[in-house]
């Protein structure tokens, strides 16, 4: 596992000059109009070509058209890959913070594989075929995953370390747990090998409303911490001169990770790399201050997922790629760039 040195403190993560929070500010609207662009190109653009009349009509003037029908199919998944986009992003961001890791992701405490091996155990043990029923299943797996890193890395004094090292454990034996029962079990492993890829296309309203209150609340939380996280990134001393509880807010950041990315996995599957490329493109031109990283990566993860699901929908037509497949390949070529270029220690 990869691991950089925690970074020197710097006077910009505090205060920023005038000049640059109005260009970030700035950004910031930039990067907002990006995301509309993306949300409208994924209600327009699909396997089945509609005109920008027939679009509007869909949005609104329902008739029950077919194409209206396909119109609001394609809202639906617009608006999940827009909470999901935001949570991964998010909770890479905090995790990063966290674990002073620039390699994390959610996956790296157990998160992703705690919902795998929770709905695979659903399909095997208990019967479920439904998606709303994965839903429950997948959050309670992600849930009692992170509780359980908490607890093993976490109970004697937290530290990025102990927290990534038991996190790498419970996802070992899990994924081992995992790929038994599918073995095993033929109907599991042909329900669990379209969820594990990572998908927008089972979006419906009642998942939306289903992970809704957990994203919100998950991504309040998590913005909360920007200014404690940031006096952690100066070093445990320094934080705790500066007045922040490190076992709270390492608890805290925690939990807000665990509701983001349970919920998110919950609903689309393990979708990797967006929670790991989109806060090092953010802290590129943000610099290392949480408080314009995390609005940020809230912003642009979903214009990556969007994208990445228009993408699959035109290269693949009349069928389409998941988008999961589509972030795996970009995301790998730019993992490999990001260790070769920083500066890392191995364990």
């Amino acid at each position: 596992m990869l691991v950089e040195s925690p970074p020197e403190p710097r006077a910009e993560s505090v205060a920023a000059p005038p000049n640059r929070r109005a260009i970030r500010s700035f950004g910031l609207l930039v990067a907002l109009a990006v995301l509309v662009l993306i949300a409208l190109a994924s209600i327009a653009v699909g396997a089945k070509q509609l005109s920008m009349g027939e679009v509007w009509h869909g949005l609104f003037q329902d008739s029950g058209r077919y194409a209206d029908v396909v119109v609001g199919e394609r809202l639906s998944r617009t608006a999940l890959g827009l909470l999901a986009g935001a949570a991964l992003g998010l909770a890479g961001a905090v995790l990063q913070a966290l674990t002073r890791n620039p390699l994390a992701d959610p996956g790296l405490l157990g998160i992703n594989a705690g919902a795998s091996a929770a709905v695979v155990t659903a399909i095997t043990y208990f019967g479920v075929t439904s998606l709303t029923g994965y839903v429950w299943f997948a959050f309670a797996g992600a849930a009692a995953v992170g509780a359980l890193v908490w607890f093993l890395g976490g109970s004697r004094g937290a530290t990025p370390v102990r927290l990534a090292l038991a996190g790498t454990a419970i996802s070992a034996a899990l994924y081992g747990y995992l790929q038994a029962v599918m073995i095993v079990d033929e109907a599991a492993l042909s329900k669990m090998r379209f969820w594990t890829v990572g998908s927008l296309n089972s979006a419906t309203n009642e998942t939306i409303v289903q992970v809704l209150p957990f994203i919100v609340a998950g991504t309040l939380l998590a913005l909360a911490l920007a200014r404690p996280l940031n006096a952690m990134a100066m070093g445990d001393d320094t934080a705790k001169a500066l007045g922040a509880n490190l076992n709270r807010t390492r608890a805290l950041s925690m939990l807000a990770a665990t509701v983001l990315c349970g919920a998110a996995t919950a609903a689309c599957g393990p979708i990797v790399f967006v929670g790991l490329m989109v806060p090092h493109v953010v802290r590129s031109f943000t610099g290392p201050d949480l408080r314009w990283i995390l609005p940020y990566a809230t912003v642009l993860s979903p214009v990556l997922l969007l994208g990445a699901d228009v993408i699959g929908r035109i290269v693949a037509r009349p069928a389409e790629l998941q988008v999961g497949i589509i972030t795996a390949v970009l995301g790998g070529p730019v993992f490999i760039f990001l260790v070769r270029r920083r500066r890392t220690t191995q364990l």
